[in-house]
């Protein structure tokens, strides 16, 4: 006489999170966000300053 057991596992799938989403908090969402925002705020500082041969701050008469 056989004895045949059998097992069951129960598979889930994982939850993948939008990395793109815009959350607020401290979550790695805002984090990405918030690098991508000062990327663009120092090409912008930069572009200012190659164009108009003066520094930021003096570009926008802070100095």
């Amino acid at each position: 006489m056989t004895n045949a057991t059998t097992t069951t596992t129960k598979i889930t799938t994982p939850v993948i999170e939008d990395r793109n989403a815009w959350r607020w908090g401290f979550t790695p969402q805002a984090e990405i966000w918030n690098g991508r925002l000062a990327m663009i705020g120092f090409l912008a500082a930069v572009l200012i300053e190659l164009f108009s041969g003066k520094g930021f701050l003096h570009f926008w008469g802070i100095l």
